[in-house]
Formats: structure tokens, sequence, C-alpha cells
């Protein structure tokens, strides 16, 4: 869809997609730069509390975290073997 910048940079956002993606009147927005395309996201009135539980189904990162200091270790023990052996 394309959308003409109006002077002062204001940009008309057709009716299709602001109902479609609840944008209503006085809704603010985040405008973000992925390196020259422009993505509108609507601003979470609460970050902290809409954002808890998004990662819940996901693997652990401190598990792998702690797994992967425990392979150094590891390697670490060896190559001071070697060097003292």
């Amino acid at each position: 869809m394309i959308v003409t910048v109006l002077s002062g940079g204001r940009l008309v956002i057709p009716a299709e997609l602001r109902k479609k993606c609840h944008l209503l009147p006085g809704t603010q927005v985040i405008i973000v730069d992925y390196g020259g395309v422009l993505a509108i996201v609507p601003a979470m009135k609460d970050p902290i509390k809409q954002g808890r539980g998004m990662l819940k189904d996901l693997p652990s990162l401190t598990a792998d975290l702690l797994e992967e200091r425990a392979r150094e270790r590891e390697r670490d023990g060896a190559r001071l073997k070697r060097l003292d052996g």
C-alpha cells in the first residue's frame, strides 16, 4: 500500500489499516528504522506489564550460559594439564 508523505512530514494511514491495527486517534506509535526500512509499531502503554511472559516458552538463556561456562572451564583445565604435563 502506498502512502504519501504530506507537508510537515505527516502520513495518513488508510482506515483499513488503522482498524486492523487498532490505531485510534491519540494512539502513540514508534517509528523504527531497520536500515532504511521504516516500521510503524504501536507503543506499549506499560511495556513491563505487557512484556511479561513473552519469552516463557523459549529455552533458558541462563541454562545455556551456565553450560557454556562449564565447557570453557573443562577446556581451560585440559590446556593447563597439557602445559603442566
